[in-house]
């Protein structure tokens, strides 16, 4: 019998573990949790014990929901304990934002590492007052706009280029907000802000206007006088020695927030904050993964590293306590949450709410190549998606389909399948492994990515630069897909046309390579382990490819 997510939402101080999710099914229950909340005004927390499963599900969510959830993702300050330098500030800059839009509201869905949730904040009354906003009208006092800047942590320099910078010209205020994408230029006549213009940091050209810019704190702690009088205070009381014989010491004394800093967060103020403190009261809390023991390697590695810093009498470093909760009083912040518990067992056999899909690997040794994937849709009466990686993916697809007389309905999106009699679909989606959902709301739906259509190669993982998409629409994933003759594109040699498979012996045992034929008769060899270097070619026409 379907398993119907909806009667077993998530209540304030109750906790209920969900049946086994398969693939990418815990995605599906998340987005349907969260849609069911959000009806209700209420926000989802969804907590994960790896980063790799938070970008996931951050890229998955947003699908199953069809766009209708706000996602936002708490990122790590991918730095190690005690580290001397600091996080990245775009980081700190998602970081910052994300929590500005936790606290007003505006946040369907969080998504949070385990190890991410256990650092001491800032408290919330920190980000209320140091965030500010200026409009488009307004009157604007330059010199007071300058200790606003300053007291929030920016940094003036001549040129704009990074999040926490600030620029003045003469009638021209530039700013780069910290949560912002692009920087922003103010356009001043007399003391009145006449326009906004988002900017391009690398050509400094204006692209278009805004009506008003939010101005989220420089840093995650503050740095004005007070802050830093009271730093100093708390370093003498918490360290012994001589204070000015740390650099980290005389450089708070000076204005300068040194490398590392965000260790010594809690001499900034009178007593930190924790994930809970900014989230809704009794809002819910999905547990994905085994975060105790997440928790048990967190507190393990942070240790060890404290022992082995604690002598350095230059850098005194703060007790583990002081920088992150432990697991027993993580558990008894979460504890006033409803909960769900998610587990993932790539072996277990199917549970109330997904089934594992079998072996449907395309095999190119058979006349068929797709004889398994042939044989589960006459198996199954259930309705298929497939799930391409990306629209050219889903291009390619599409003609390998139907070169084996498979016809695939082409859909948009979870609801366009959802809502479609198509038994066979062929869409594009993010999920980066498939299952077979047993849902009350939506039946009995199977999706299947790539990752089982091609069993053993290589997968992308979260978001891609431009570069990377770019392979993704024109890489190859099976030797099926190509037939002698295409066009391809070696990453180091450029174009050539693929010939066929040829076995040689190199004094390793017999290996199968790829003969491709360059310009001048010119041959190469590819051994098909390195299938990942060859990619379709895109040009114009196949035949007047340019062999190089």
């Amino acid at each position: 019998m379907p398993f119907d997510l909806k009667k077993h939402l998530p209540k304030p101080g109750q906790r209920f573990v969900l049946p086994l999710a398969h693939g990418s099914s815990d995605a599906y229950a998340l987005a349907t949790a969260a849609l069911a909340l959000k009806a209700n005004g209420q926000m989802l927390t969804v907590i994960v014990a790896n980063a790799s499963d938070g970008q996931r599900l951050l890229d998955e969510i947003p699908w199953f929901a069809d766009g209708k959830l706000s996602c936002h993702l708490l990122p790590d300050w991918e730095t190690l304990p005690y580290d001397a330098f600091s996080p990245h500030q775009d980081l700190v800059s998602e970081r910052l934002a994300t929590l500005h839009e936790i606290r007003n509201g505006q946040c369907d869905v969080l998504v949070v590492p385990a190890t991410t949730a256990l650092v001491r904040l800032a408290p919330p009354s920190f980000l209320a007052a140091y965030t500010f906003f200026f409009r488009q009208g307004e009157r604007l006092d330059e010199a007071r706009l300058k200790a606003q800047l300053t007291l929030a942590g920016y940094t003036h320099v001549s040129q704009v280029m990074s999040p926490g910078e600030y620029s003045v010209r003469g009638g021209l205020i530039d700013l780069f907000p910290m949560g912002s994408v692009l920087p922003y230029r103010l356009d001043l006549f007399g003391d009145d802000i006449e326009s906004i213009r988002t900017f391009d940091a690398d050509t400094q050209r204006s692209l278009y206007p805004v009506k008003e810019v939010r101005l989220l704190p420089g840093r995650e702690f503050p740095m004005d006088d007070a802050a830093r009088t009271a730093f100093r205070g708390r370093w003498r009381e918490r360290f012994e020695g001589d204070p000015t014989r740390s650099p980290i010491y005389r450089d708070i004394g000076n204005g300068i927030a040194s490398a590392g800093i965000e260790y010594y967060l809690p001499l900034f103020f009178e007593e930190t904050a924790n994930l809970f403190n900014y989230l809704p009261d009794e809002s819910p809390v999905a547990l994905v993964g085994d975060i105790d023991a997440a928790i048990q390697r967190f507190w393990l590695d942070t240790e060890s590293r404290y022992r082995f810093l604690k002598s350095d009498r230059e850098r005194p470093i703060l007790e583990p306590q002081e920088l992150f909760l432990g697991a027993e009083q993580f558990f008894t912040c979460i504890k006033p949450h409803g909960r769900w518990n998610i587990a993932h067992d790539p072996a277990a056999p199917a549970s109330e709410l997904s089934a594992p899909i079998p072996d449907i690997a395309v095999n190119r040794r058979l006349d068929d190549p797709l004889t398994n994937l042939r044989a589960y849709l006459q198996r199954s009466d259930t309705r298929v998606m497939i799930c391409a990686d990306s629209a050219g993916r889903r291009e390619t697809l599409q003609q390998y389909f139907g070169e084996y007389k498979l016809d695939l309905t082409p859909v948009e999106g979870f609801e366009g399948f959802r809502h479609s009699d198509a038994r066979l679909a062929l869409g594009v989606a993010p999920l980066q492994a498939g299952f077979e959902l047993l849902d009350a709301e939506s039946g009995h739906l199977v999706f299947i990515t790539e990752t089982e259509l091609y069993a053993g190669s290589g997968r992308r993982a979260g978001k891609k630069k431009q570069e990377a998409t770019s392979q993704v629409e024109s890489m190859v994933r099976d030797l099926s897909e190509l037939k002698i003759g295409d066009p391809v594109v070696h990453i180091n040699h450029g174009i050539g046309r693929y010939m066929g498979l040829t076995s040689m012996d190199l004094g390793e045992g017999e290996t199968e390579f790829l003969h491709l034929e360059y310009a001048k008769d010119t041959k190469l060899y590819v051994p098909v382990s390195q299938l990942h270097v060859i990619s379709r070619y895109s040009g114009t026409s196949p035949e007047d490819a340019p062999l190089h």
